[in-house]
């Protein structure tokens, strides 16, 4: 079935100068910020995005500077962004661009899309904001707003939607003969994130497409986008083990792959361990606790797992001997302040890390 989107097009671009925000990465066609911008802001809200984005260029001004970056630099740069897997895959592009293309982005889709890490959506937006390509970005806001204007009930989470959508999308801005390609890219974005918002909250009066609604016509805006009916969440339990002799605290690094995979957390057992069984997770690490306090719960959610923690902090005398991992343990000892100014600790561990005294990301930097 093919959806006619030309009556769409003038319409938001004609709206669009007069209500779009001022956003840092709308002020640029530089390719690179537009990659760094359009890969934070994936299930990460446009105000959190902010400040790491302005530190992030300010820190890696360029692809190379990125490919070179060392990881634990750049996972602290990332620190409470979460998904860690975007900028490693970043970095992995970065390195192929340095190595194929001189490091600068190449002015061409499919070469885009080719890279690690990027999808449709984000080669669309790259390649039609920074180079005026005739490309689609067609994400979740787009397909809600799409599927609404035209009361398009296929299943938006199938990649056979997202195809089709696109291609007819991109159909109708070539037969448009409009350049203004990554405008209305833009426009899309915005009406999504402004306007067109989702659970019955859209803001019809203020949509440039008010009159050209089927879903505004026909009261039907609550049914659209249509989706698959999504699993229910795993819970896993997890007791949370601050060890800390003064100013110095263990931390440990997971595996390489999996969730959160590389990054350093504070060490922690599986199930909810009671008093006995930390003290033998101690005693097999060599460690004999002076007192051990009861720290509180945290809950962390992950897209198809729920972490619900159970914290303890636990005074030892001395952690001597885990300044070098060892087969035994892996557990790494470091100075608080270190973990401030160098490791990146995940934010599923913020209310511990809090309990440190350490600051997950960029919260509270202007």
């Amino acid at each position: 079935m093919t959806k006619d989107y030309r009556e769409l097009i003038q319409p938001l671009l004609d709206w669009y100068p007069d209500h779009h925000r001022d956003l840092p990465w709308r002020n640029t066609t530089d390719p690179y910020c537009i990659w760094v911008s359009e890969i934070m802001l994936q299930q990460t809200r446009v105000e959190a995005v902010k400040p790491y984005y302005h530190n992030f260029l300010e820190q890696l001004p360029d692809i190379k500077s990125l490919a070179s970056c060392p990881e634990d630099q750049l996972m602290k740069l990332w620190e409470g962004l979460g998904y860690y897997s975007r900028v490693r895959n970043m970095q992995k592009a970065a390195r192929i661009l340095v190595d194929e293309y001189e490091g600068r982005m190449p002015a061409d889709y499919d070469k885009i899309l080719s890279l690690p890490g990027i999808g449709a959506y984000t080669a669309g937006a790259i390649s039609s904001i920074a180079f005026q390509l005739p490309h689609a970005a067609v994400d979740g806001n787009v397909l809600r707003i799409l599927t609404r204007a035209r009361e398009d009930a296929r299943v938006t989470d199938e990649d056979k939607t997202r195809d089709c959508i696109r291609t007819d999308l991109e159909d109708a801005l070539r037969e448009m003969k409009t350049e203004n390609y990554g405008m209305f890219n833009q426009a899309m974005m915005e009406l999504g994130a402004t306007v067109c918002l989702p659970k019955g909250e859209a803001r019809c009066d203020e949509c440039p497409w008010n009159k050209d609604c089927e879903a505004r016509k026909h009261h039907t805006i609550d049914q659209y986008p249509v989706r698959k009916k999504k699993k229910a969440r795993r819970i896993e339990e997890k007791t949370v083990l601050l060890i800390r002799d003064g100013s110095r605290v263990l931390i440990e690094k997971r595996p390489k792959k999996g969730l959160l995979a590389g990054l350093y957390q504070f060490p922690n057992l599986e199930g909810r361990a009671g008093e006995k069984e930390i003290v033998s997770y101690l005693r097999e690490l060599g460690l004999d606790p002076l007192r051990m306090t009861e720290i509180g719960q945290a809950k962390h959610i992950f897209s198809h797992v729920e972490w619900h923690m159970q914290g303890y902090e636990v005074r030892v005398s001395d952690l001597t001997g885990f300044d070098i991992p060892s087969e035994k343990s892996k557990c790494l000892l470091a100075d608080i302040e270190q973990v401030s100014r160098e490791i990146a600790i995940p934010s599923a561990f913020r209310f511990y890390a809090e309990q440190l005294g350490l600051e997950i990301g960029m919260k509270n930097r202007p």
